[in-house]
């Protein structure tokens, strides 16, 4: 039988921590670049274009033998897309687990996704189906990676490095996004001086926002370690998957051991629903309720970009001071004030929109990255990767109920504004959830040390 091979025996040395700390840190300066460029700006609308091209003026596009309206398309495959991130993120979270080559599958996803993401060049007259196929490659590989990047936070972090260390990530993730989608913003709204048309700037945008991605990559691979045991190489392919199945299945049958940990994970899916959907419905209630136009919008998305940088090392700041789940709990209840303060905006005043999206900027980074560091805590050691896809999985699922309630309530009462403020019943119950979770006893049941503050 063979014998799985030891980790080697590496230096842990604060220096040596700080090293792989700055290496993980790229890693979010690299994958920004999808949800910033592809997601919230470029590949929607583009994307219905092209199957409006397709479908020539008739009132439907052929998708798998289904009949979708060209506007409803990228909706159509988003929905897809999360199912299949809810399909594998547990896969590839006991994947790695399981093989112990964290590194190497973060790679892999990572560079999977960045490639579709250069492929997204070849999208157009009228290749919607490739465009959606691409998306979905490149939505899996994204999530995938995603959760196997977060996993390594409590191997290169001691408890009391978590919360700025997530911080940082974040931050820099802004700060990357941000910085690349200005960029292609410039080269957009210039196209014409460039000698380009617009779908040529758009697909430049997108694919080199592959580029973006899969090259900086790069740097986490050559600084991050593998710590657990490997498993053997003998082992061929369908068997390390078929060991992870079955390691998922335990790890998702332990849950019931940690009720605490269980509790913090549905007490995030609550807020996180509200903070997710205020987001994604930022543009349209911008647009459908206040009047604003495109360029306000734009200029708004990339101002939250370089201010989400501040908040982000703002509040991990504040959390060492105060503790990282007293300042989650103050940043639901500015979440609260955001909410009801949209309700009372005033139609085109794109003065008050910003300073609206100035102060989501501060707690929206700060939010996701203590969330993310206090989550860590209540991990059992050696399930790292397996229970943040679990963590990401509440992310996907918030997206859909967060939307659902926001449809709803526009639904019965035809009100934007009501629409809006019917999310401060997310932040609510979640913060009221989050405060009754105590987590040193669940940090203490996962068998790690509690942290001087939390």
């Amino acid at each position: 039988m063979a014998v799985p091979t030891p980790p080697a025996v590496f230096d842990d040395s604060p220096t040596a921590r700080r090293r792989e700390q700055r290496g993980w840190y790229w890693y979010d300066w690299a994958n920004s670049a999808f949800p910033t460029t592809v997601l919230t700006v470029f590949l929607g609308p583009y994307l219905i274009d092209i199957a409006k091209t397709a479908a020539a003026g008739a009132p439907y596009v052929d998708v798998l033998g289904m009949a979708v309206r060209p506007g409803a398309y990228f909706s159509f495959v988003v929905g897809v897309a999360a199912v299949l991130q809810i399909i594998f993120m547990p896969i590839a979270g006991a994947l790695a687990d399981h093989t112990g080559r964290k590194k190497e599958l973060m790679g892999f996803f990572a560079l999977l996704g960045a490639l579709a993401t250069v492929c997204f060049w070849f999208v157009n007259d009228g290749r919607y189906l490739l465009g959606g196929a691409l998306f979905l490659v490149a939505n899996i590989g994204f999530a995938c990676a995603f959760v196997i990047y977060n996993s390594f936070l409590p191997e290169i972090a001691t408890p009391g490095e978590r919360d700025r260390v997530s911080g940082m990530g974040w931050g820099f993730g802004y700060l990357g996004g941000g910085l690349l989608l200005a960029i292609h913003l410039a080269l957009f709204l210039n196209a014409e001086g460039f000698g380009l048309d617009t779908s040529t700037a758009v697909r430049i945008a997108l694919s080199s926002a592959g580029l973006w991605w899969g090259g900086f990559t790069i740097i986490p691979l050559l600084r991050l370690r593998n710590r657990h045991a490997l498993a053997p190489r003998a082992e061929s392919a369908g068997q390390a998957i078929s060991g992870s199945f079955r390691q998922l299945g335990r790890t998702a049958m332990s849950l019931r051991r940690y009720p605490l940990t269980l509790a913090f994970l549905v007490a995030y899916l609550l807020y996180n629903d509200g903070v997710q959907t205020v987001i994604s419905f930022s543009a349209t209630f911008a647009e459908e309720e206040l009047g604003l136009d495109k360029t306000t919008q734009i200029s708004a998305i990339l101002m939250v970009q370089f201010v989400a940088f501040g908040g982000a090392l703002l509040l991990s700041r504040l959390a060492v001071r105060f503790g990282a789940k007293q300042v989650v709990l103050a940043a639901l209840v500015a979440w609260t004030g955001v909410v009801c303060v949209a309700y009372f905006l005033p139609k085109g005043s794109a003065t008050a929109f910003f300073a609206l999206a100035f102060a989501i900027a501060i707690v929206m980074g700060g939010t996701q990255a203590l969330s993310r560091s206090l989550f860590s805590h209540v991990i059992p050691r050696g399930k790292e990767a397996e229970y943040y896809s679990l963590y990401e999985i509440s992310d996907k699922g918030s997206t859909f109920l967060g939307s659902m309630t926001l449809a709803l309530a526009y639904q019965l009462s035809g009100s934007y504004r009501l629409a809006i403020i019917s999310l401060v019943v997310f932040f609510v119950l979640g913060g009221a959830l989050l405060a009754a979770v105590n987590l040193p006893k669940a940090i203490r049941a996962a068998g790690n040390e509690v942290p001087e503050r939390l």
